[in-house]
């Protein structure tokens, strides 16, 4: 059937397979700093402009889980050609819309389009590779995922600045057709087994209601001071109401269009969490430390990409070795050397301050690569590792769409505390600054005097306390990290990809 196939150019129809899915990872971050400038142009505040980026996460989490319903209905090539083709459209959509509404109404249409393409192309990776260089390939797409969204900020202010908002789209133009025909061409031989399956209209009503509402509810919880909004309040309700209906039905229809008994497989039960867990951990890490660099050290954002950026390096250089070499050692010894390092980054940052150097910033991340260029490739392999190869391409989704629903509570969750910590400790700051104390006066005299200089120390202890409030993040993630490694240790061996012909479709 499948698994044997192998396309006449294997690097070819890697690189193709690849840029697509760096396309779509690169386009869930590339407009974050564009905002400004797109609700400039379009005429709307840029509170309202966030719905740029909800739109795209609300649509993709309700496509993720999906997957495994249109590989059975369609076959993974062709949905992974239609889907990058559509994504393409949706992108050129994107860079005309001359409103507000248009450009959500288009990102919405996008972000639905590139649910199934990540986890379709980890199938089909994994299919054309032998055996024992199935690590390889899923090394490979693990770099992609981590530098695409570190790409994007970096390249979408460099195209706003120098061209305009709309190239960030119309990039992807060209890149994705060129994907679409190498795939095509390279794939053409393989026969993929379809079948008809009954739409489960219960299933997918739920889910679309159930976690459009979470995502929504996650995404605009801390502009609308949480439960202290009505529309908040409402929107947490449906959305608990549609997934707990969600939850019981599709674990006793027949034929769900999520299929959660995936879950009876003992490794992908403790990949996916540790999975889910880590991913919400570094998303938090790349959420704060980005922000905390304008916010408190005054950095433009495009320094504080480069400042970021060398997160990247090591997961590139060192992609290839891990690929060739770790399917030759236990899997969970390599996740647990990840997560220790990436412990121990957090535990480096929980000492910052504010008059730290560039240079120790970006050491930092560069450390922290090291934790990522480990941390993808053996948890993956771990949660696919009992999979039956016809549940792959759904079980990659389903654990695709928990991370992302992991990444949107992690990154509510990382501003709210480092919103109120830093006002708890603003407080308690200010108790030992009073007009008596010395210190204090001697402050406002090098100051400057008067009123300015009381504006000034308040904005100096404000930063102290967003300080003291990002030092206690990062102490805590740390201690998320190394927790991890009793998580991944659940999972036992045999880690190897499943051999053998695939099934057609089915649960």
């Amino acid at each position: 059937m499948t698994t044997s196939f192998r396309p006449p150019n294997l690097a070819l129809t890697t690189i193709g397979l690849s840029l697509a899915t760096f396309m779509q990872v690169l386009d869930t971050t590339i407009a974050n700093v564009s905002l400004p400038t797109i609700a400039g142009n379009l005429g709307v505040s840029v509170n309202q402009s966030t719905w740029v980026i909800t739109s795209f996460a609300v649509s993709n989490a309700i496509a993720l889980p999906l997957t495994g319903f249109l590989t059975r209905r369609f076959g993974e090539v062709k949905l992974f050609v239609w889907s990058t083709l559509l994504f393409s459209l949706a992108s050129f959509l994107c860079g005309i819309a001359q409103s507000m509404g248009m450009l959500i109404l288009f990102r919405a249409i996008q972000g639905a389009v590139a649910g199934p393409m990540y986890p379709v192309t980890q199938s089909l990776l994994i299919s054309i590779y032998p055996p024992a260089k199935r690590g390889m390939a899923l090394a490979l797409l693990a770099m992609v995922t981590v530098v695409a969204p570190i790409a994007g900020p970096i390249l979408g202010g460099w195209i706003t600045d120098n061209y305009s908002w709309p190239w960030i789209f119309f990039i992807n133009v060209p890149i994705g057709i060129f994907a679409s025909m190498v795939v095509t061409n390279q794939m053409r031989g393989r026969v993929d087994a379809t079948m008809r399956p009954r739409m489960d209209y219960v299933g997918l009503i739920t889910l679309v209601i159930g976690v459009g509402a979470l995502q929504i509810v996650l995404d605009k919880g801390n502009d609308e001071d949480w439960f202290n909004s009505q529309f908040i309040v409402v929107a947490s309700i449906v959305s608990a109401i549609a997934l707990a209906v969600f939850l019981i039905w599709e674990l006793t229809d027949e034929h769900p269009i999520v299929d959660l008994k995936l879950f009876r497989h003992h490794n992908f039960r403790f990949g996916t969490l540790a999975l889910v867990l880590a991913y919400a951990s570094f998303f938090s890490i790349g959420l704060l430390v980005p922000q905390w660099l304008q916010r408190n050290l005054g950095y433009t954002s495009t320094w504080a990409g480069f400042a970021t950026a060398p997160i990247g390096i090591l997961p590139v250089l060192l992609t290839v070795v891990v690929g060739k070499y770790a399917t030759r050692t236990d899997l969970r010894l390599l996740a647990s050397a990840a997560f220790m390092v990436m412990g121990v980054t957090c535990f480096l940052r929980s000492d910052f301050y504010l008059d730290i150097d560039f240079a120790h910033v970006a050491l930092v991340q560069l450390l922290q690569g090291l934790g990522v260029a480990l941390f993808f490739m053996p948890v993956t392999t771990i949660l696919l590792s009992d999979l039956q190869n016809n549940e792959i391409a759904a079980g990659g989704g389903l654990a695709t769409f928990l991370r992302t629903l992991g990444a949107s509570f992690s990154a509510s969750l990382t501003t709210y505390i480092w919103e109120r910590r830093a006002v708890v400790h603003h407080a308690q700051l200010t108790e030992h600054v009073t007009p008596y104390d010395a210190t204090t006066q001697s402050a406002v005299q090098q100051l400057g005097g008067g009123e300015h200089a009381s504006v000034m120390l308040n904005q100096m202890i404000t930063q102290q306390g967003y300080q003291i409030s990002f030092n206690e993040i990062f102490h805590m993630l740390g201690w998320i990290f190394l927790g991890l490694i009793l998580v991944i240790w659940m999972a036992r061996p045999p880690f190897a990809p499943k051999a053998g012909p695939a099934a057609g479709g089915g649960h």
